[in-house]
């Protein structure tokens, strides 16, 4: 999942970074870069914090639906990768069936995005529970 985030500075101050779609998110480091390594770490621990409360974790909207809000008028935005398969929580092995053609399409997206099958199936069955509360 790639989350929205904006970059910000102060004067005298380290790089911050906000994650508007995980309210109580942040991050920093002393460079633009390291401050993105930093914020995919915290978005990592933000998230396994929401999935150990058993609560939805909730899904990356559009840089365009924040980008007007004045709480980030400075900041420079950019996407953060957050893989939900490093989180430490425990894999069950589970057997499904799908139609042939659907899970030979899957197995194409999976292989030319870099991903796996079982990392996509849980992409989005998360993104589907959320945004079905």
């Amino acid at each position: 999942m790639k989350y929205p985030v904006v970059i910000h500075k102060d004067e005298n101050s380290d790089y911050g970074v906000t994650f508007p779609d995980l309210p109580g998110c942040f991050s920093a480091g002393e460079t633009i870069e390291e401050a993105l390594v930093n914020s995919q770490e915290a978005a990592e621990c933000h998230i396994e914090g929401i999935l150990i409360d058993a609560e939805p974790i909730p899904v990356p909207s559009n840089i365009e639906n924040h980008k007007d809000n004045p709480d980030f008028k400075d900041g420079l935005w950019a996407l953060v990768e957050v893989d939900l398969s490093k989180l430490s929580l425990k894999s069950k092995r589970v057997n499904i069936t799908m139609p042939e053609r659907l899970l030979n399409s899957l197995d194409y997206f999976a292989k030319k995005h870099g991903e796996t099958r079982s990392g996509i199936l849980a992409q989005a069955a998360t993104e589907y529970m959320s945004s079905h509360q």
